[in-house]
Formats: structure tokens, sequence, C-alpha cells
């Protein structure tokens, strides 16, 4: 028996997206939500002219509650979740077709789908940007947000499974999309940690961003995307700082003595950490016996 499918689609100000969106899953869907985030532009008007069903929301900084709120209004029995910047190939409308077909039995719950990123016109391939799994495919009443940032997964409540084919994200344009996101999302971050109490030290602001740029330029291959890898891996790294300033702000930017002394030792030693990694990257694409050996050797030296 196949089942019915609702696509729950969450947008701000998408004019120049949500057509796109709208017309890779309009024979997909058996019902189509639209949730419009108090937008300012023609996005509920291009909703509607896919008759969708259209509820204007306010434009929360926590907008997965909005998205739960799409999840509630659902009438299938499957949802899927996506964005207004997010298309869905004709590869993955095939394999959830055969998951629709499938009886309940032999279903999971909810399935993670790989994203594909397309930011500054570029397929990122490497670091946090690929595969970037996302769990969007659910049975309804199987799971939600639980609404406490915005850099979280759906939680299903039962066994999941994977798909294979990805769906596509049109990711950031332009640099002044990335910054005014930016701002939005390392609020929502440093509140987070704010709420986790964390405990700020100086030290995280070296740390919290050599930490995202060595993760993704060296650990995940963000280097092997060129100078789209470089400028990601800095900007990862500028927005973990954004998130340390944020969070010192919340806690009244209170004052602390940097000995220099101190600071020029985290600096030798995120030197040695960058001489580890780029050693390892050499390790990783060398291709001759006794050159690794050396190198092996000269990694352990740097440590």
């Amino acid at each position: 028996m196949k089942h019915t499918l609702s696509v729950v689609i969450s947008a701000y100000n998408e004019e120049k997206k949500l057509g796109t969106c709208l017309s890779s899953i309009v024979k997909l869907a058996d019902e189509i939500i639209v949730i419009d985030n108090s937008s300012s532009d023609g996005t509920a008007k291009i909703a509607k002219s896919f008759k969708t069903t259209v509820y204007k929301r306010e434009n929360n900084l926590m907008l997965n509650i909005n998205k739960n709120y799409g999840f509630e209004k659902a009438k299938g029995n499957w949802i899927l979740n996506l964005d207004a910047d997010e298309e869905v190939t004709e590869e993955l409308k095939d394999e959830i077709h055969r998951i629709l077909e499938l009886e309940v039995s032999q279903a999971k719950k909810g399935y993670w789908i790989p994203r594909k990123n397309i930011i500054f016109g570029k397929w990122i391939q490497h670091g946090i940007w690929w595969p970037d799994k996302h769990l969007r495919l659910f049975q309804k009443g199987s799971g939600k947000f639980q609404c406490k940032h915005i850099h979280e997964y759906i939680e299903v409540d039962g066994e999941m499974g994977e798909l294979t084919n990805p769906y596509i994200h049109y990711n950031y344009d332009s640099i002044a999309q990335y910054l005014l996101k930016l701002e939005r999302c390392t609020t929502s971050e440093a509140i987070a940690l704010k709420e986790a109490q964390y405990q700020l030290s100086w030290f995280d602001a070296i740390r919290f961003p050599l930490s995202d740029f060595i993760k993704i330029f060296f650990a995940q291959s963000g280097y092997k995307d060129g100078l789209h890898g470089l400028v990601l891996s800095l900007f990862q790294a500028f927005y973990s700082f954004v998130v340390f300033t944020k969070l010192w702000e919340m806690e009244q930017f209170f004052q602390k003595s940097v000995g220099l002394p101190i600071v020029l030792h985290e600096f030798k030693r995120a030197g040695k950490e960058f001489s580890y990694w780029m050693i390892s990257v050499k390790i990783k694409e060398s291709h001759q016996f006794l050159h690794t050996i050396i190198l092996k050797i000269r990694r352990r030296l740097s440590l």
C-alpha cells in the first residue's frame, strides 16, 4: 500500500528560490505545507500559486518551532521536511517512492538523507558540507525538533535508516548572505552555551576558531575544495570566534588579565597543531613508501 506524503517547507523571504523547491516536489507530495515566517517579499504569493497550504507565523529566532507547527498540521502518513532553498532530485524522488510503498512493518520510523551543498556557485564535497546528512523523512507523529538551538536534527522515536541519493541545498549565494545568517546562528549557539552553563575561558578566543579551522580544512579535507574550501574553513573559524564574543557579551564582558607569555605559549601550541596536520595531509597524499616513513617521523617529532 502506498502511503501519503506531506512536504513541510519553512520559508522567509525566499521568493527567488521557493519556486524551484516547490517544482521539485509538486508531483511527489500528496500535500504541501508552507510555513511563511512573516516574509516581506513574494514568498506567500509564490507558495499559493502552487496550491499549497500556507500558514503565516512569527519569524522567531528559533525557527524550528514553526517547523514543528507544520508537522502538526500535516495530514500525510509520512512527512518530508525541506527548506525553501532546497531541491529534491529525480533519483531521490524515486527512492522516497519506494519507501512510501513499503508496509509499515518493513519501513523505518525515519530516514537520514545526504545533502549536496552548493556554496558560492560550487558543490562543496568536503568538510562539514558533505555528506551533511539530515533526518528529513519520517512517519507522522514519530519526529520533531527539540527547539534548543538552530543547528539541531529532527529527533525520531524509533529505528532509523539512510537513503542514498542526496537533495540539493542552494546554500550561500553571496558573502552578504553568509554574514546575515551568521548573525542569527551565532546568537542561537551562544544562547545554547549559556543555557548549558558553559564555563567560558579566554583561551576559547583562540581555541574555538583554531579547532574549527583545523577540523574542517585538514582533518575533513576541506583543502580539496580549493579556494572555496580555504575561505569556508576560515569563515567557520570566524563563526566560532563570533560565538565566543557573543557569549562573552552575555557574561557582561568580564575582565581578565592575559599575560603575553601565556598568549605566546598558546600560539606556539597552535603552531604545533598546524605542523602536525600539514604533515598528516602530506602523508595521506604520499604514494612513496620511504617518503611516508620520513613524514611520519617528522610528525611524531612535531608533537
